[in-house]
């Protein structure tokens, strides 16, 4: 089921919904220009879907959402964003950040802290980003990408885009799943796409004053966001819990979406080891 929720400034953000309303929700927030479709392993598994009420949103200028001219890179826009989701789901929620949206959770902790939240899952995630920022450590995949990616010529940004996506999964992905991602990608407004990377912030402060429980997940041949990230995120998350995913790239629950929602479950849902 498609709904919809306003954002800061009004913004209308699309938000993706399956299970029962009336089971802990669990949110999830998708990474750089993508939607919340990456996240079908999910929403298609009957376990999840009866256990917890899922909610996927599509951020400010992705998907089915509004793309408004601004607003990209201010913290207090994405945490209020991120808020009108959690307001939507009507309890204390499971936040799942993948890639760019561990950044947009991590937003929302730094200018709301964790009241509203159950519990946060980062996956493949940055938490910070700027030059020399180690919970922004970015893989040779994406900097290979950059800046082609972000053009608004489709002759180089197309190349580019294809080959991110591609190189997103350590075993290759099947052609129409990679069509679709890149279509999200290419579907993202190319002013958009260069205004998520429009940012400088660490977040030393802010992970080390989270309160949930937290379980970060990671592909060790992770090239889109370095491994490190995590280990970055692990140490600074007091009691944070590490899952990784051998010989397996950005994508977790996707590449391993049985043993990516087994984790969910056991250990992701707000359960304190």
């Amino acid at each position: 089921m498609r709904r919809s929720v306003r954002g800061a400034g009004g913004v209308r953000l699309a938000v993706r919904t399956a299970g029962d309303p009336a089971q802990p929700p669990i949110v999830f927030v998708h990474g750089w220009a993508q939607s919340a479709l990456v996240w079908s392993a999910q929403f298609a598994d009957p376990d999840l879907a009866a256990a917890h009420h899922l909610l996927a949103v599509d951020l400010r200028g992705h998907g089915e959402s509004d793309v408004p001219a601004d607003g990209y890179a201010d913290p207090a826009v994405w945490a209020a964003d991120l808020a009108a989701v959690l307001d939507f789901a009507q309890a204390p929620a499971v936040v799942v950040g993948w890639s760019y949206g561990g950044l947009v959770v991590t937003d929302y902790v730094r200018e709301r802290g964790c009241a509203a939240l159950a519990g946060i899952v980062l996956v493949g995630a940055l938490t910070e980003i700027g030059r020399d920022r180690p919970g922004g450590a970015i893989g040779a995949l994406m900097r290979g990408a950059l800046p082609a990616a972000l053009s608004e010529d489709p002759a180089v940004a197309i190349p580019a885009v294809t080959a991110l996506t591609v190189g997103m999964t350590a075993e290759p992905g099947s052609g129409m799943d990679v069509q679709h991602r890149v279509g999200a990608t290419l579907l993202v407004p190319p002013r958009v796409r260069k205004a998520l990377f429009k940012r400088d912030i660490g977040s030393a402060e802010v992970l080390a004053g989270i309160t949930v429980p937290t379980l970060v997940a990671h592909g060790t041949e992770d090239t889109v966001v370095d491994p490190s990230a995590a280990e970055y995120a692990v140490g600074k998350i007091p009691g944070a819990s590490a899952r990784w995913f051998p010989g397996v790239g950005h994508m977790p629950f996707a590449e391993r979406a049985d043993e990516f929602n087994r984790a969910l479950r056991e250990d992701g849902a707000g359960r304190k080891e």
